[in-house]
């Protein structure tokens, strides 16, 4: 008995932990609204902007209510809050009533009230978007999106390293081409690509969801630059004193310098760049001074390094503990950037990404191969990192072919997939109840427990749901059926041979073992080498597959197993109503078949 209890906690357990697994694919498809999701997949320039909106309008709001002597709405009950903890903190007394003018009263700003409101609103989207991160995805098929064909210039290559390129030069290109690609689109936040690489010099792309063909472009091609410069202080001092005297008139509506280098006393030679930061919203935004105006960086225009000649780069830790990013070059760019940082000691160096000055060092020694970038926070020296890994890619890319493939259409195939996975179940399991009678409950209900724990291990692992994979998962409910059937013969040929109900299930699961273990083993092989040497539909069909065996056998040979025993030992049941045969001599020597 203490056996059979092991053996129902572990089934408790495993129920559990997949409904935790599941939790956030119901929570993002069934539990969020249609309003909430399409907030979550703004782009994160829209979240910026609708944040700041909302926060302005709903600060105006307030401000009306306090006038009027009112309350504060229930929508912006997380204000009376922050305004309880400011009071705790500043040692102040709490009021009587805590209405729209006190809790205004708390806040030391109006620029606070807005901050939190902001502040607020970002944490309950990007809470949405981490969650749809989390959830099953659908994939092209499904969902609609759009599929590219990208070709690597591999001329353009050989042309610019000026020698003949090797398989190993071609491949080396390609897989860093790969690896950066990838870190571009999730850097964007685009959802569940597929990247892979098609022929000898060809990349495939796959972006499920609706998404804007020319930003995709933008992203995909890589059209940035990053470059290294070595910043002219004095002529950064002499810029931003003319800005900050003539500040409506030193660009124009484009954002060019509105005057030539005569007018403002800085050399030829110098270029002007805004200096750029990553912000909450992880947008780049041009940092201000302390005056509020906007901050910028006089650069030579000589390019004293560019980002080809990285080679990698991390986020490591100093002997203190401290952040610093460490990037490692090229033997050809060892050379220039030795050459640079020996003529430049003590002087500041740009890091500029798309014309704009993302970071700024002090050269302290002369370097070769093994840069140290420091002075950052965590999170900015990992957007560094990322900066200096990705933005150069080894290849030119070109577009072969670009197809868009409709909402519409993916809901319709959603549909057809659904009605052949739903109606394939029904009639398994309408097939088990008819032919094993009462046992065939015990099938059904092992075959819901294993759509269930099939669903909660690809949701553990933010699994792209393909038409594919539903074929996966229809292969898989028949095999679990298999099992079942092979499972109700050996207990069947038991009770005929004058077993009664527990010896028979306990020899019937006995000699069935084998029998299901090699079936579901020689599948899972097969189901191995396609994830292996698959890809695309192919490898997401295999992985459906390989997830199913084990939920198939687990719900089999386990649950299965366990509902009988309850039966016998719980219900005392003395029966099983396995088969609609029921011959007078078989039934007066057994008792145990009706």
């Amino acid at each position: 008995m203490m056996k059979k209890r092991y053996r129902f906690g572990i089934v408790i357990l495993v129920l559990a932990v997949c409904f935790v697994f599941l939790w956030p694919s119901l929570s993002w498809h069934f539990l969020t609204s249609r309003d909430q999701q399409a907030r979550a997949l703004q782009t994160r320039e829209q979240i910026r902007n609708q944040a700041m909106f909302r926060a302005e309008a709903d600060y105006q709001r307030l401000l009306d209510l306090a006038r009027a002597g009112g309350d504060v709405p229930e929508d912006l009950a997380f204000l009376t809050r922050e305004a309880r903890r400011l009071n705790r903190e500043n040692g102040l007394p709490s009021p009587a009533v805590w209405d729209a003018h006190s809790t205004l009263a708390a806040f030391p700003s109006a620029w606070a009230v807005r901050d939190a409101i902001e502040t607020q609103y970002r944490d309950e989207v990007f809470a949405l978007r981490n969650l749809q991160r989390q959830a099953v995805q659908l994939g092209l098929d499904l969902s609609g999106g759009l599929s590219i064909v990208l070709q690597a210039d591999m001329a353009a290559l050989q042309e610019r390293l000026d020698r003949s390129l090797t398989e190993e030069d071609r491949n080396d290109a390609m897989e860093r081409t790969l690896q950066d690609l990838n870190s571009r689109i999730d850097q964007f936040g685009l959802t569940e690509p597929v990247i892979r690489r098609q022929g000898p010099d060809q990349i495939y792309v796959e972006i499920p969801g609706s998404a804007d063909p020319e930003r995709i472009n933008d992203i995909i091609m890589g059209r940035g630059s990053l470059t290294f410069h070595i910043v002219d202080d004095e002529a950064t001092a002499a810029f931003n004193l003319y800005y900050r005297q003539n500040p409506f008139t030193t660009f124009d509506a484009n954002g060019n310098l509105a005057v030539d280098h005569a007018a403002i006393p800085i050399p030829a030679d110098v270029v002007i760049r805004g200096v750029y930061e990553q912000d909450r919203y992880g947008l780049n935004e041009q940092q201000r001074n302390a005056d509020g105006t906007l901050r910028f960086s006089a650069i030579r225009r000589e390019v004293g390094l560019d980002g080809t000649h990285i080679r990698s780069a991390l986020v490591e830790r100093d002997q203190f503990g401290r952040p610093e990013v460490t990037f490692i070059l090229t033997p050809e760019g060892g050379d220039i950037f030795w050459q640079l940082t020996s003529a430049n000691i003590q002087r500041p160096m740009a890091i500029v990404l798309d014309d704009r000055v993302r970071s700024q060092a002090t050269i302290q020694g002369a370097i070769r191969d093994r840069v140290r970038l420091t002075g950052f926070g965590f999170d900015e020296a990992n957007s560094i990192a990322m900066m200096l890994r990705t933005a150069g890619l080894p290849v030119t890319l070109e577009v072969v072919s670009q197809q868009s493939i409709g909402a519409s259409m993916g809901e319709d195939t959603i549909r057809q997939g659904l009605f052949a996975l739903l109606g394939g179940v029904a009639l398994v399991l309408v097939f088990m109840l008819v032919y094993y009678r009462s046992a065939g409950i015990n099938a059904v209900v092992a075959q819901l427990l294993n759509f269930y724990i099939m669903f909660s291990v690809l949701s553990a692992f933010s699994f792209t749901l393909t038409l594919p994979s539903i074929a996966g998962f229809i292969l898989t409910i028949g095999m679990a059926t298999d099992a079942n059937v092979i499972i109700f013969e050996r207990i069947k040929e038991e009770l005929r041979l004058g077993k009664g109900r527990k010896a028979a299930v306990e020899i019937g699961f006995g000699k069935a073992f084998w029998a299901v273990m090699d079936s579901n083993v020689t599948t899972f092989i097969a189901a191995l080498f396609l994830a292996q040497l698959g890809s695309g539909p192919i490898q997401g069909f295999a992985v459906a597959l390989s997830v199913g065996v084990f939920s198939s056998v687990f719900t089999a040979l386990f649950v299965s197993r366990l509902i009988f025993d309850f039966g016998s030992d719980v219900l005392g049941s003395k029966k099983i109503r396995i088969t609609w045969s029921r011959p007078r001599a078989a039934r007066e020597a057994v008792g145990g078949i009706r």
